[in-house]
C-alpha cells in the first residue's frame, strides 16, 4: 500500500531536512537543466554518487529507506536505456560501427553510447529526486512555496492535498477489497469487477474533494493576508547548501 514519506527525528534535524525547501527545489531544478546538456555517462553517475551519499551523510536518510526509494526507479531508467539501446536511431544509420548484429536487431556503438548517457542521466534525476523527496517535509514545502515564493494558497494547499490523496485512494482501496470479500466476492482481477472497484474509487475521491473544498473554503483560503503558525526564515546553512550544489554543477559541466 502506498504510504506517505514520514520524516525521522534524526532527518528533520540533519543539515538537509533544516534547509529551506525552496533551496532544495531549486537545487534539484537546477542539477535537472545541467543534466539535460551533458551527453556522457560519467558525469551523471558521478552526481547521482553525490547526491546519494548527501542523502545518507547530510540528510541522515536511513540506508534500507533509501534504497527501497531508489530500486524501482532505478529499474525505470533501465529500461529506458534498454528501450534506446534497441530503438535508437543510429542502429539504422549504415554509417555506424556495428558491435552486434542478431537477426534483424542491429547494436551500434553509437546507440550504445546513447543509451549509457540516457541511462545515467535518469538514475542522476532519479537519485536527485528521492533525496529530495526523503529530506523535505511536504507541508513545510508548501509553507515555504506560500510564504517566501508567493504562491497563492488555493494552489498550494490544493497540491499538498493532492499529494496526501495518493496513500489515501491505496486505503480505500483496501477497504473496498475487503467490503467484496466480506459479501462473498471473489478476489479476482475480471473486467466487470475492477470497474465496480474503479467506480468506488472515483465515488470515494469526489466526496473527499468536496470535503476538502469545503474546508478550504470555511477557513478563507485566498481571501486575504493569513498568519502562518511556522514562519520560515532563511538561515546561513540554507546559502551554505546552495553554495555547495552550485559549485558540484558547475565543476561537473566545466569537466570534458
Amino acid at each position: 500500500m502506498l504510504t506517505p514519506i514520514d520524516l525521522t527525528v534524526a532527518q528533520e534535524r540533519s543539515l538537509l531536512g533544516r534547509t529551506n525547501p525552496l533551496v532544495k527545489l531549486g537545487l534539484a531544478l537546477a542539477w535537472l537543466v545541467g543534466l539535460a546538456v551533458i551527453h556522457d555517462p560519467v558525469r551523471p553517475l558521478l552526481l547521482a554518487v553525490v547526491a546519494v551519499m548527501a542523502g545518507l551523510a547530510l540528510g541522515r536518510i536511513p540506508p534500507a529507506r533509501l534504497f527501497r526509494g531508489l530500486v524501482p526507479l532505478g529499474m525505470a531508467a533501465l529500461s529506458i536505456a534498454v528501450a534506446t539501446l534497441v530503438f535508437a536511431a543510429a542502429n539504422t544509420d549504415p554509417t555506424a560501427h556495428e558491435l552486434l548484429r542478431v537477426g534483424p536487431l542491429r547494436i551500434t556503438r553509437e546507440a550504445v553510447a546513447a543509451a549509457a548517457a540516457l541511462g545515467a542521466r535518469v538514475i542522476a534525476i532519479v537519485s536527485t529526486g528521492v533525496v529530495f523527496a526523503q529530506t523535505t517535509d511536504p507541508t513545510r514545502l508548501v509553507d515555504a512555496l506560500v510564504q517566501q515564493a508567493r504562491l497563492p494558497e488555493r494552489f498550494a494547499y490544493g497540491a499538498l492535498a493532492a499529494y496526501q490523496a495518493v496513500p489515501r485512494l491505496g486505503q480505500d482501496l483496501a477497504t473496498l477489497r475487503q467490503a467484496r470479500r466480506v459479501r462473498g466476492v471473489a478476489r479476482t482481477w475480471r473486467p466487470r469487477l475492477l470497474v465496480g472497484l474503479l467506480v468506488g474509487l472515483l465515488v470515494r475521491a469526489i466526496r473527499h474533494a468536496d470535503q476538502l473544498a469545503l474546508a478550504m473554503d470555511a477557513r478563507a483560503f485566498g481571501s486575504g493576508p493569513r498568519t502562518t503558525f511556522r514562519p520560515l526564515r532563511w538561515q546561513w546553512t540554507d546559502l551554505a547548501v546552495a553554495v555547495a550544489g552550485v559549485a558540484i554543477l558547475a565543476a561537473s559541466l566545466a569537466r570534458r
